[in-house]
């Protein structure tokens, strides 16, 4: 864990966070990982994200770090009443449950900010505010809403994405709304509400292609079907069957790849001389390296590719990634201790601040560990000095 006295950019900043699953939840961490206190606000029983199986049962561990956790039941009168008691006691209020729900609990942003006219409130949405806003949605209808599953898939063969792009995403984007709004209302002196949405993050990431299309003219094909912009560009299969991605994206890497390959012949066949004839044959030519490859192992040509400069990747699988020795030295995967007092490795965010790595400070929380804590400090009197 990282030392807890590091002052970090959103130390002093208080979340009251009322999410599950991963959308919320992922909003909530990269704030508690920049330094915010985040509360989990959980039911009696706790979060059922907790207790997922299959595909799920990493998302509690996942993003939910560096987090307090109490037990409210806001659907009664009293727990709705302490709710609004504590989001008094906090700068932001985090959400992502069913259109409609909070308002029938008055815990929304129209509700809350007559009493709080401070507060930030951010709402985790399928959709904002139009036709579609009162949709339920989950990653996958708007991955296949949003154009990514169409351009991921085969022909024909719409594949989502093997993550949940779309609420890592959504989570993200409510965290830079978030400390836009901080930043805005150190200006203003007044919060607002913040909206992030599945459908409009799904959209974004396929803005590209939409924009390919109204340059072209032309409906950009699925990536596997796509017009390669370059040569070589591709997954090939070597030596026992171990397959690598290597990019040759200009005629100089291409001449250095056929060096490294010892086929330095290649450039005078012809069609091979400059990419764009090599694009214009394409299929032959990787057909000629995929010849090449077959005989060489990955172990040995990796580091070649390496030391010559060509873009490669290994093709690895998540339970690979755990003993990744980059990760590993550069501070990007650290024990974490976990809620039921056990170890395992957490996943920190993708950046550096000044050259520190924000990391994990405090365990997962336990269920309601921190209830008397947030909850008794609103039943003290305030002490005169």
């Amino acid at each position: 864990m990282t030392n807890p006295t590091t002052p970090l950019p959103l130390a002093g900043i208080r979340v009251l966070e009322f999410t599950h699953m991963v959308m919320g939840p992922t909003c909530g961490m990269i704030l508690a990982d920049l330094g915010a206190e985040v509360i989990k606000v959980e039911p009696p029983g706790g979060d059922k994200t907790r207790k997922l199986p299959g595909l799920g049962i990493g998302f509690f561990r996942s993003f939910n770090r560096n987090k307090k956790s109490i037990v409210l039941d806001i659907t009664t009168e009293e727990g709705c009443a302490t709710a609004t008691e504590l989001v008094g006691a906090c700068d932001v209020v985090l959400e992502n449950f069913r259109p409609g729900l909070m308002e029938k609990l008055g815990l929304d942003y129209a509700t809350l900010s007559r009493l709080y006219p401070k507060l930030i409130y951010v709402t985790h949405k399928g959709f904002l505010p139009g036709p579609y806003e009162n949709r339920l949605a989950l990653d996958e209808v708007v991955q296949m809403m949003g154009g990514l599953s169409y351009m991921t898939g085969p022909v024909g063969r719409p594949l989502r994405a093997g993550t949940s792009v779309n609420d890592i995403m959504g989570g993200m984007f409510g965290a830079i709304g978030v400390l836009a709004a901080l930043r805005e209302r150190d200006a203003t002196g007044r919060g607002q509400e913040v909206q992030s949405a599945l459908f409009e993050n799904c959209v974004f990431l396929s803005s590209q292609h939409m924009q390919q299309y109204l340059m072209t003219g032309e409906p950009p094909p699925p990536m596997p079907s796509r017009v390669s912009a370059w040569s070589v560009y591709d997954v090939f299969t070597l030596a026992e069957g171990e397959q690598l991605f290597i990019g040759a994206v200009s005629d100089k890497q291409f001449a250095t790849l056929c060096k490294v390959l010892a086929r330095e012949d290649l450039l005078q066949m012809p069609g091979f001389g400059d990419n764009a004839s090599r694009v214009a044959v394409r299929p032959h030519l990787l057909a000629v390296l995929g010849e090449i490859l077959v005989n060489h192992k990955v172990e040995e040509l990796a580091p070649r590719l390496e030391a010559a400069g060509i873009p490669y990747a290994p093709i690895m699988r998540p339970e690979q990634l755990c003993d990744d020795p980059h990760l590993k030295q550069s501070g990007g995967l650290v024990p974490m201790t976990t809620d039921e007092g056990g170890v395992t490795e957490a996943v920190l965010l993708p950046l550096t601040m000044g050259g520190r790595r924000p990391g994990v400070r405090m365990p997962l929380p336990k269920v309601g560990e921190h209830t008397e804590e947030v909850l008794g400090a609103l039943r003290r009197p305030a002490v005169a000095t």
